[in-house]
């Protein structure tokens, strides 16, 4: 793992430092079971090590460094679709204290957190900002856009549209969407998509983001947020960001490419 290696060198003396990718491999199985820190198998060291240099990575920005790396080797090869972007947010539950936590209006006023994603034509993550569960979509519109981990194309250069559903369909949505230099495309509230005939037409393109929230749903520390510290609940998220890009790479041969 060149960035960890760099961000981390071995020293000359002293305690011999951990295993990174035996750690980061660690954080992942955390990550999608969901398991207590004193829960993790043995395999991976002691546990408060494997905790110790999860919080050292999410502090440091070390997974973010990853997703955006990753994302630009994608880019490289020409496999990142700027044309057609999406954004949406999900409320999950947040059992413990901390900030970015919110009564969730729609979980009888239970704490809660918010995670705005904005992803890519093929539903790559491309930036995520967390908010308490009480925060309107619309209101973390412009920090999502804000959050893309990679420098985006020129809008001057490159048409790009933007897919958001009625709940930005306001002037905060309207106005942060012109702003980035997006074209926007907002359903509008009471607007219902049908073809000539009254019936309902193919899915609108921001489908995409929706699916990918059903992917880092699947990560059950995702799902339900334990953490108390908002970093840390963000780095888990942007590690499994840097997963699905890795999944992307790994389709398209890149690791062969790479060890060849």
């Amino acid at each position: 793992m060149p960035i960890l290696e760099r961000r981390y060198p071995r020293a000359r003396t002293g305690r011999p430092r951990a295993d990174l990718r035996l750690m980061l491999d660690g954080i992942i199985h955390r990550m999608r079971s969901g398991c207590q820190w004193n829960q993790m198998p043995e395999r991976f060291g002691p546990d408060s090590t494997v905790h110790a240099w999860f919080q050292r990575f999410a502090a440091d920005g070390a997974l973010k460094e990853i997703w955006a790396a990753l994302v630009g080797e994608c880019e490289s090869l020409g496999a990142v679709f700027w044309e057609w972007q999406a954004v949406d947010g999900v409320m999950g539950k947040s059992r413990f204290e901390g900030t970015k936590r919110g009564p969730n209006p729609t979980d009888r006023a239970k704490p809660g957190t918010k995670k705005s994603v904005h992803v890519e034509q093929d539903g790559g993550p491309l930036g995520v900002e967390t908010a308490g569960a009480n925060v309107h979509d619309t209101k973390l519109l412009e920090a999502t856009l804000a959050a893309c981990v990679i420098d985006r194309p020129d809008p001057e250069k490159l048409t790009q549209h933007l897919c958001l559903d009625k709940g930005y369909d306001n002037p905060t949505g309207h106005t942060a969407t012109a702003e980035a230099g997006y074209v926007s495309h907002i359903r509008r509230i009471g607007e219902e998509k049908l073809d000539n005939d009254g019936e309902r037409t193919r899915p609108a393109r921001r489908y995409v983001v929706e699916r990918t929230i059903a992917w880092l749903q699947k990560c059950r520390a995702i799902l339900i947020r334990y953490d108390k510290k908002p970093e840390n609940y963000d780095g888990l998220i942007q590690l499994a960001c840097a997963l699905l890009w890795a999944r992307r790479l790994h389709r398209l041969g890149w690791a062969t490419n790479v060890s060849g």
